[in-house]
């Protein structure tokens, strides 16, 4: 629940993360919306006992940009498929209590009547998300992330293979024209017969182009390079892997600087060496920490539905009716950058690059989001020194607080 509407406020006594350097006991100050001032020590008493200004204490916690997810398909029941703008709600504000201040809804294969509903419902949102009544403590939709419905049927994963289709112009031309410049990021497969031109016919039209669900080998995944991919959808998962003798998708993608690789950073999906592996070939600016969370991240354990397949969740795992398959995730953003800290030995200013700054950079947005800088958006997150999020702020608005 947010706390207050006030457009001037000041955070003070917080280990500020900036893009740089740690400034250990900084204060910043937020107007309208946006950060207009940082600095070091005590703020001037001015602003501190200023009476138009909230003054927060963040009690030497970590202030961090705040998590922008470009892989999200649910939470708290909740489904992007609902094709509506209560379910993104739900959604934004349960991924805000975890960090998540900017987000990618993200549909799966599905027939194109729905597809298209899901983008209307994140098209109304985009436009009107800060006038929407109960918007209050949700975090921002940033546009649509449409996995499939052009993938391999041999790499579906948890995507239901019913409505895998072949690529063709008319019904992507029918998917971007439901709402144009909505669709931010579509996944694909390279090796699919006729695929290139739409990479480049979506490249020209300013479309993250994300190589996933593949079999394709490191030459085809190369040849969607070329024609203008530049990201790699949950890198390892649901793709052909690196063999001595074919690089596959993994190799290639690893391979060519112009990738950036999503990793889902729950410790399952790929194991932290691995995770350790690919974050020393890529480096943390070409690397997006990304959830993949599903309708059941929040709720208890059982049985749940995922585009019409049936998942067990299953403490931190959420898997397909064989018992083996990972169905997405029930991970939030701020679990993943535990993961990366605890677990895989990254500094915490190079998990937040991967949960922000890079993230915010692919979606052309890095002159306003992912930094902690005078001018930029006020997205920001306070964690503890446990890294559990003790309060967000999505635009200057206090989301959550613990």
């Amino acid at each position: 629940m947010v706390s207050s509407d006030s457009s001037s406020l000041l955070l003070y006594n917080a280990r500020i993360l900036t893009s740089k350097q740690v400034i250990d006991g900084g204060w910043l100050r937020i107007e309208q919306q946006t950060i207009m001032e940082l600095g070091y020590g005590d703020p001037p008493q001015d602003l501190l006992h200023s009476v138009s200004m909230m003054s927060i204490n963040v009690e030497g916690h970590w202030l961090a940009p705040g998590f922008i997810d470009m892989h999200v398909h649910g939470a708290d029941g909740a489904d992007v498929m609902d094709g509506t703008v209560e379910a993104l709600v739900t959604i934004g504000q349960f991924h805000a209590r975890h960090g998540t201040t900017a987000w990618l809804p993200t549909t799966l294969t599905a027939p194109l009547t729905a597809l298209q509903k899901s983008v209307s419902a994140v098209a109304t949102m985009y436009q009107e998300q800060y006038r929407l009544s109960g918007v209050q403590g949700a975090a921002s939709v940033l546009g649509i992330h449409l996995e499939g419905p052009f993938v391999s049927s041999d790499k579906a994963g948890a995507q239901n293979p019913r409505y895998i289709s072949a690529p063709n112009l008319i019904t992507l031309e029918q998917l971007v024209n439901t709402a144009p410049s909505i669709i931010k990021k579509i996944t694909l497969a390279p090796e699919l017969p006729g695929i290139l031109p739409l990479i480049s016919w979506l490249t020209q039209r300013n479309v993250i182009v994300s190589l996933g669900h593949s079999d394709a080998t490191f030459q085809e995944t190369m040849k969607g390079i070329e024609a203008g991919a530049t990201h790699a959808t949950h890198l390892f998962n649901a793709m052909r892997g690196l063999h001595h003798r074919d690089g596959g998708v993994v190799g290639a993608c690893l391979y060519a600087d112009a990738i950036v690789c999503e990793l889902i950073a729950d410790g399952y999906h790929v194991s932290p060496e691995v995770m350790s592996l690919a974050l020393r070939l890529k480096g943390p600016d070409h690397i997006a920490l990304i959830t993949d969370a599903i309708s059941a991240t929040g709720k208890p354990e059982g049985k749940y539905q995922l585009g019409g397949l049936d998942i067990t969740v299953m403490g931190d795992r959420s898997v397909l009716a064989d018992g083996h398959t990972l169905a997405g995730s029930t991970l939030t953003m701020d679990q993943a950058v535990r993961t990366m800290v605890q677990r895989v030995g990254v500094s915490l200013q190079d998990a937040v690059v991967m949960a922000s700054t890079t993230p915010a950079r692919e979606l052309g947005l890095a002159d306003r989001k992912g930094r902690l800088a005078i001018g930029f958006d006020a997205d920001l997150v306070v964690l503890n020194e446990s890294l559990q999020v003790a309060k967000t702020f999505v635009l200057g608005r206090e989301a959550f607080c613990r």
